[in-house]
């Protein structure tokens, strides 16, 4: 292993890329995407928007059931992220736990496809249909496992190469990652008639499919095994790196500003289908359209930021990208026509891939290279945190304000234009 270890560290460009270890480990990253961008971005929430909103009440209600699933899922991997970086640093293992996590979300997602299709809207719990709780319920097991196999992929890296690779390494996973996206919207051809359910097997299938090499080819790491250690005590570590934070201000500020951003982000990736098409009035196909032109403004936008990154620092790259973040919030909260809710969606795309470019990189800036890790693990869990609360927050003032109909989606909306002033405020509050 260690010998195999070596002879990839001594490739360069190309030859690098395309070794099995490191492809396999991309095209992992072309998998996961299609699970994000097919089923927690795009076709579930239009299934649940068509099983639920034969009127403009049902619709808010629909976004409603859309946001509380996402945050339940979200709330579970904040329970558990901790153990399994307990259980990665203590066994040395993570590929084992790719697959079983990636296994079980690729069930979980057919599974939703294979009880959607039924239809059975006859039998109900709670006067809810028995069905449709299914479908709910095995999404966010789906998007519990499918996040639970990304804590251990995104630590899978060191595994890759050196040092100096590592971050072109990165670099070629997150192009992949982008390839997925467009690999996974093909299965839009195989919907008939707003049946979003037909997406979800060949979703799943892909996800399995572009999965495979790396649960053969990916090599890890031979690490010193650990038979005795407890599972509780991930959560003790971020509570000591919680208390070391305080004597760094800078750093506790900026936390506190990613979390108000990463909300605003993480909420409006998962309800923008759902908002285009009950306040908006996009088509399904035009929808789709969009989505492919905000992918593209990520790229574009996080290629861009690194520049500015570089050139201004990313201090006020990060205030730069909350700027943008809050126009593009704006438009499409009162964007009463479809032009501007088409650049409303590009502005966005942009800022969504620049938010993750800047913030890293200031990370690493104001974290003493000793406690690096640490002090990600806490932005990590930080944004996990985020993910529970702005869907949450989204899902309540939709059914609070679900007679207002589309207003509601758009008052909804518009909360997280004052999340994003908060984490711009709180950024704002720390001094270069």
């Amino acid at each position: 292993m260690e010998e195999q270890l070596n002879k990839r560290n001594n490739k360069k460009g190309l030859a690098l890329y395309f070794s099995l270890p490191v492809l396999s480990w991309a095209l992992y990253d072309a998998a996961n995407t299609i699970f994000s961008s097919n089923i927690n971005t795009i076709f579930f929430p239009l299934y649940l928007q068509e099983a639920i909103g034969s009127n403009e009440v049902q619709t808010q209600l629909a976004s409603t059931f859309i946001s509380y699933a996402n945050a339940i899922a979200s709330f579970l991997l904040v329970i558990f992220s901790p153990l399994f970086g307990v259980m990665m640093d203590r066994t040395g293992k993570k590929k084992k736990y790719i697959i079983v996590f990636t296994l079980l979300a690729v069930f979980c997602t057919a599974g939703m496809g294979v009880i959607a299709k039924s239809n059975n809207f006859s039998t109900t719990i709670l006067s809810m249909p028995l069905s449709l709780l299914l479908v709910i319920i095995l999404f966010v097991l789906a998007k519990f496992f499918y996040h639970s196999s990304l804590v251990f992929y995104d630590n899978s890296i060191s595994d890759l190469g050196t040092k100096e690779q590592i971050p072109v390494i990165s670099g070629f996973g997150v192009a992949v990652g982008y390839l997925g996206t467009l690999i996974g919207l093909v299965v839009y051809l195989f919907v008939e008639d707003s049946k979003f359910y037909q997406a979800f097997l060949p979703t799943a299938f892909l996800f399995f499919l572009f999965s495979l090499p790396l649960f053969f080819f990916m090599k890890e790491a031979p690490a010193e095994k650990q038979t005795s250690f407890s599972f509780f005590s991930g959560y003790k570590d971020i509570y000591e790196t919680f208390k070391q934070i305080k004597t760094y201000r800078k750093i506790f500020l900026f936390m506190i500003a990613y979390f108000f951003l990463n909300d605003a982000i993480a909420t409006t990736v998962a309800m923008m289908a759902v908002y285009a098409k009950a306040v908006i009035g996009f088509s399904t196909a035009k929808f789709i359209f969009l989505y492919l032109v905000s992918t593209i403004s990520s790229i574009i936008g996080s290629f861009i930021f690194g520049y500015i990154a570089k050139y201004k620092g990313s201090y006020l790259s990060v205030k730069y990208v909350g700027m943008l973040l809050i126009v593009a919030l704006v438009m499409a909260t009162f964007a009463f026509s479809e032009y501007l809710f088409w650049i409303a969606g590009s502005l966005f795309g942009i800022a969504l891939g620049s938010m993750w470019v800047t913030t890293r990189s200031y990370i690493v800036e104001i974290t003493p290279e000793e406690k690096r890790g640490q002090f990600f693990g806490l932005f990590a869990f930080s944004g996990k945190v985020s993910s529970v609360m702005g869907p949450f927050l989204y899902g309540t003032i939709t059914l609070l304000f679900a007679d207002l109909g589309a207003l509601a989606s758009r008052i909804a909306l518009g909360s997280l234009i004052l999340l994003t002033v908060i984490g711009l405020y709180v950024h704002s509050l720390i001094k270069e």
